[in-house]
């Protein structure tokens, strides 16, 4: 059975006045002083702390969006390319993916570059099946658009790792724009163009856009570019974009959040089917009962059906012309698909969580770091959705593997391949599945260890998909158990995902006026989550469970519970999705809940997400505050002294800094404020440069500095600052330790002593030994400016825990790579 996670309690810190008064400018007039408090509050706690940034992030009005040619080279040189296809006439074709982002980039291609390509003339688009074909290029696709006489492919949520298929085109004379956001291949692929946000640094306005939004970007520089061409507005491709990012969960900052903001105004013209630019989009929200003015209109409802196109059917394109179709009859005939493939996949998704969660019950799971189960009936369709339900709730990665034959009905597209990889003809020996990764888990890293075992593999740190033989599943389960365990020092879950609690509040609080204030957050996301609300001491009432149904009033067999949750305060509606009434516990309970508005039901409602019983002390909340941590990073307003806080301003290079610096916080009795941020990066020939200088001024003038007093002027640590002493010593320079710091002194015209007489190839390895030095410590720093508070977290309990200094876990460049 699956350990229970803890409730962690966000830390309340009281807010500058400055700050509260700014968000109650941005906020709904009628929300009361204490409800718009509890906004700024979870904003505070978000770090969103000055007002650029808040205004920005509350008003898209107030946010400037970075131009597509942020991505440099890249972007040029796809947009000349482009550029000339459309002068030359020549016949181009979008390779697109089958999920909700990689429909939604399709479309947007396929609408952005039509005002310039005339569709099914001079412009298709291929999707491979998911069923029975694999994400990204495949030769014999390849071989059929060259074949129709296509002489550019232009990659949409894929390709980036797909070298030897970019190969083969190259050789057969195609050329090739890669448009993706998935892990960079070592080295740059041979492609006219590759435009990645993974290329930027972290922290890039752009760094976190989707397959969609790159597709995007693409086509407004298009359109920047030749602006007398396009008929439509660029703006009328923003609903698609929201879609897919929304979907996708991509951390929603920068011009992602702009994006899905602007994407959501537009998605709202959707709702009514016979005024809706989009007249499949407007269907399918008649189907979800929604609205399209909220990110959970696409979150709960035109995702999961977008997406279950290919899970059931296979074939993804009627996805595209239920999104781009003007033709009414048609739109209703492919929603109504949709809607159907939907409850399908809502039945097998449920019915799988129950099989795996029986090979599960008869598992030692005190041994298994990583979830690996093979069945050859399941279907793929699902398996990244239910890896994805067992990794949360198990506190391990979990991949999902079928090695089922296609199911009959299953066609592939007519462009891509017929078969499964060539390496492995024969279907029956060879498994296909989806991997989900948890607790920070780096999956791909992970799953690459093991790429000598495996026929195809792609994805990112979160989600993969993969194949293998099933004679190596075996070998698979152990290696990256054994991976895992080597790299987390630990077998076994590493621990339940704590579940994040944002405010407390009162059942009397719920409703308008709250949902309001909360509103100003969305849309929500990865980096972003739709707060989380815990109510102490209630009691559920009028419970009752009913299966959900479908558009033809017909049951499907998928739960939801409805209740009233009630507490001193008053009452208030709830549902609780998945799940049977006799799982809630009679009496008092403590539950976390996300407040909803029903646009359908015209009312204010809660989902349930999570529920114990009151008296259960053992499982209580826990704040998230306990450890004694608090995150800083990035606030330009900290005070130089605060008087509740010690504040750690250098950023560190290993986690033995951080004992140290938690050691004083407990002794102290105060929160370990992170207020650091990365150094401005060098040139390390620069800072060898500084140090020459430094020397020689020290060495002309007989003055010590100490090591405090370099390693300030140099902007580096203790180790590059002893391996650049080594390599002046090479040159001759002599260095006396005293008491009161380092003595240099330089003789230009005398030798080096026979001790330190080297080699020309020695002094070049000392040098080299010094810039790597110098670039090892900058990377550690921007890995520790860049990690997770959630896993400082973790590690802070365990260095907290353990008296005995150890080597932490941390990044490295080549790990990183």
């Amino acid at each position: 059975m699956a350990e229970l996670a803890a409730w962690q309690l966000q830390l309340s810190e009281s807010l500058p006045a400055w700050f509260v008064q700014a968000v109650q400018a941005h906020g709904p007039k009628d929300v009361p002083e204490a409800i718009a408090l509890y906004a700024a509050q979870l904003l505070w706690q978000r770090g969103i702390r000055d007002q650029t940034t808040l205004a920005g992030w509350l008003d898209p009005n107030c946010y400037t969006p970075a131009s597509p040619f942020a991505f440099g080279e890249e972007m040029h040189r796809a947009v000349t390319r482009l550029k000339a296809a459309w002068e030359q006439q020549e016949a181009i074709a979008i390779w697109g993916d089958f999920d909700a982002d990689g429909i939604t980039a399709t479309s947007v291609l396929w609408e952005g570059l039509g005002q310039f390509f005339p569709q099914s003339d001079r412009l298709t688009y291929v999707i491979p099946n998911r069923l029975i074909e694999s994400h990204g290029l495949s030769h014999g696709g390849i071989e059929r658009l060259a074949a129709t006489g296509v002489r550019l492919i232009v990659t949409c949520d894929t390709g980036s790792t797909n070298l030897d298929e970019i190969e083969h085109a190259n050789r057969l004379g195609l050329d090739v724009i890669v448009t993706d956001h998935h892990t960079l291949p070592a080295q740059r692929p041979p492609v006219t163009a590759i435009i990645n946000p993974r290329s930027l640094p972290p922290e890039h306005p752009l760094a976190t856009l989707s397959g969609v939004a790159v597709a995007y970007k693409l086509v407004e520089a298009l359109y920047a570019t030749l602006p007398e061409v396009p008929t439509r507005p660029l703006n009328s491709l923003l609903d698609l974009v929201a879609i897919g990012l929304i979907a996708d969960l991509v951390e929603l900052r920068g011009d992602c959040r702009y994006l899905a903001q602007r994407g959501i105004t537009q998605l709202q013209q959707n709702q009514d089917v016979a005024t809706a630019p989009r007249p499949g989009v407007a269907m399918l929200l008649e189907f979800c009962k929604r609205t399209g003015d909220r990110p959970t209109d696409i979150s709960f409802g035109l995702g999961p059906r977008i997406n279950a196109i290919s899970r059931i059917q296979g074939d993804a394109r009627d996805g595209v012309e239920l999104l781009t179709s003007q033709d009414e009859s048609r739109c209703r005939q492919l929603a109504e698909a949709t809607e159907l493939a939907n409850t399908r996949r809502r039945t097998l998704q449920q019915d799988l969580v129950k099989q795996v969660t029986a090979r599960l019950s008869q598992m030692d799971l005190s041994t298994t770091s990583v979830i690996v189960l093979e069945d050859p009936q399941w279907s793929v369709g699902v398996l990244g959705l239910v890896a994805g339900q067992i990794a949360q709730e198990y506190g391990r990665p979990t991949i999902l593997l079928s090695s089922a034959a296609p199911l009959p009905d299953a066609k592939p597209s007519p462009q891509t391949d017929s078969s499964p990889n060539p390496a492995s003809s024969k279907a029956s020996l060879l498994a296909r599945g989806s991997a989900r990764s948890v607790n920070q888990i780096d999956l791909y890293e992970l799953v690459s260890s093991q790429q000598h075992l495996l026929t195809g593999f792609g994805g990112h740190p979160l989600a993969a998909g993969l194949s293998l033989p099933v004679d190596n599943i075996p070998l698979f389960t152990e290696g990256i158990n054994r991976q895992l365990r080597q790299q987390s020092g630990r077998s076994g879950a590493i621990a339940p995902v704590a579940l994040r609690v944002d405010l407390t509040v009162t059942v009397g609080e719920l409703g308008k006026e709250l949902f309001q204030a909360l509103k100003m957050l969305e849309p929500c996301g990865m980096g972003n989550p739709a707060p989380n609300l815990l109510i102490r001491q209630c009691r559920f009432e009028n419970i009752r469970q009913e299966n959900i149904r479908d558009f033809k009033q017909r049951k499907v067999r998928y739960i939801k519970t409805e209740f009233e949750i009630a507490d001193a305060t008053g009452q208030f509606h709830g549902v609780w999705w998945g799940h049977y009434r006799d799982e809630i516990p009679p009496g008092w309970c403590d539950v976390v809940v996300q407040l909803d508005a029903n646009s359908y039901r015209k009312r204010y409602e809660v989902r349930l997400m999570a529920v114990r019983p009151a008296t259960a002390q053992a499982l209580s909340v826990i704040a998230a505050g306990q450890e004694g941590l608090l995150d800083w990073r990035g606030q330009k307003h900290i005070p130089a002294e605060p008087e509740n806080a010690l504040v750690m301003r250098n950023c560190p290079t290993r986690w033995d800094d951080f004992r140290v610096w938690l050691r004083q916080a407990r002794h102290d009795g105060t929160p370990l404020a992170i207020a650091y941020n990365p150094p401005p990066t060098a040139d390390p020939l620069d800072t060898w440069q500084t140090l020459v200088g430094l020397a020689k001024y020290l060495s002309r003038t007989g003055q010590i500095a100490s090591r405090a007093q370099l390693l300030k002027q140099l902007g580096i640590g203790d180790r590059p600052l002893r391996a650049g002493i080594r390599v002046l010593q090479a040159f001759g320079m002599t260095v006396t330790a005293l008491p009161g710091g380092l003595r240099f002194a330089w003789d230009s015209t005398a030798q080096p002593s026979s001790e330190q007489s080297l080699s020309e190839s020695q002094v070049s390895q000392a040098m080299d030994a010094f810039v790597s030095a110098v670039e090892e410590e900058q990377f550690q720093q921007r890995y520790f400016a860049t990690v997770s508070i959630e896993t400082i977290r973790a590690i802070a309990t365990q260095l907290g825990s353990d008296p005995n200094p150890v080597d932490r876990p941390t990044a490295s460049r080549e790990s990183a790579g």
